[in-house]
């Protein structure tokens, strides 16, 4: 057995967290190895046995908060998504969101590639992106104050969606050749030229 999973089994990891805490904590662990997992560059098959060695956690402590891999791998992709969702929302300004955005999904290439590459491929998630989408131009369309017709401001914020999720998946897999910084400057540049434009039509 691995010296993490034999740790993973060791009373002391659990020392001073109520019990009621741990499966919790377990639970967060499993879904941060899921992320390496299904993240990695040379994406290794996502099994629970993969997980549980990542994690340094036994198959009984996946089995008490996931019922099988396909049902941990949306929770996963949920996980991620949520995280992107809290780090937008929060954002004041159209420079401040892609900033956050590029730190968790670009300085972090793992989750970047959870969320916009691997659904591509992986069955489990196959409806995972459609299924956030709507949340995810909910939140651009309320950050879009300057538009006063909400039919405008939904197109506007499905457009920008559909165009960032596209820089954002080519410049993950490297077939953008730009620097950082001309990345953010060409999304910030394109987010508020587009909503310029529909606010001057208004």
């Amino acid at each position: 057995m691995p010296p993490g999973q034999r740790d993973g089994q060791r009373g002391g990891r659990w020392a001073g967290v109520p019990l009621p805490d741990r499966r919790s904590r377990r639970r967060g662990e499993l879904l941060a190895a899921g992320v390496a997992v299904l993240g990695a560059p040379d994406r290794p098959a996502l099994t629970v046995r993969a997980v549980c060695r990542q994690a340094g956690l036994t198959e009984r402590y996946f089995y008490e908060s996931f019922t099988d891999r396909d049902e941990f791998a949306r929770a996963v992709y949920d996980h991620v998504c949520a995280s992107a969702m809290d780090a937008l929302g929060s954002a004041v300004t159209p420079r401040a969101a892609v900033e956050r955005f590029v730190t968790l999904m670009v300085d972090d290439p793992v989750r970047g590639r959870v969320l916009l590459l691997v659904p591509q491929t992986e069955p489990a998630l196959i409806h995972s992106g459609a299924e956030w989408m709507p949340s995810f131009i909910a939140l651009v369309q309320n950050k879009l104050t300057t538009i006063a017709d909400p039919a405008v401001q939904n197109m506007v914020a499905t457009g920008l969606i559909g165009a960032l999720t596209a820089l954002f998946t080519g410049y993950l897999s490297g077939t953008l050749a730009v620097s950082r910084e001309q990345f953010i400057d060409h999304c910030v540049g394109m987010l508020l030229a587009q909503a310029g434009q529909a606010a001057a039509r208004r």
